[in-house]
């Protein structure tokens, strides 16, 4: 994983243009270059205002950029979801032919390893739509606690939440 950069755009492109990428993000998918660039900039803002975002996850293998893992801090400024505010979370998206290859668990793993013992943060936090079942078996699998379900835009989401204290127990 590594810091997302302007160069990564085809792959920011074919990765948010795909609409079954985005079939639990809303159902949104871009459809220009210029917005995988203002996707980017976002992100690369937020290194700069937050000192953290998603990172672009690369495969070792082949080199290729594959989609996003990392931590997002979410104000409420038309990021949070509901009356979810000033939390951070963990999140992951990939380009499908990537999917069901473990890339999801094993970059979550390592973000949540800086989050808790780089950054210090007390709790990290994930979402993901009920309907999504890989989504939610990779938060489950990486150690977060469902704690509740709450409507968001139409659709049912499960709320998860994982202490640093919890994390520190499995770790040892």
């Amino acid at each position: 994983m590594r810091e997302l950069l302007p160069s990564d755009i085809d792959g920011m492109f074919e990765l948010d243009s795909n609409p079954e990428v985005h079939k639990y993000l809303g159902k949104c998918p871009i459809t220009s270059k210029a917005q995988a660039q203002e996707n980017i900039n976002f992100i690369r803002e937020q290194y700069h205002k937050r000192g953290i975002a998603r990172f672009a996850t690369i495969e070792k293998s082949s080199g290729e950029f594959i989609g996003w893992s990392g931590l997002k801090f979410n104000t409420g400024d038309n990021e949070a979801l509901g009356s979810k505010r000033d939390f951070y979370d963990i999140g992951y998206r990939f380009i499908p032919r990537y999917w069901g290859k473990g890339y999801a668990t094993e970059s979550s793993l390592t973000i949540l390893d800086f989050g808790f013992k780089d950054l210090k943060l007390d709790i990290i936090y994930g979402a993901a739509e009920i309907k999504n079942i890989g989504s939610n078996k990779v938060l489950q699998k990486i150690g977060l606690n469902y704690i509740e379900q709450f409507l968001f835009e139409g659709e049912m989401i499960n709320w998860y939440e994982l202490k640093n204290e919890d994390y520190a127990k499995t770790m040892s």
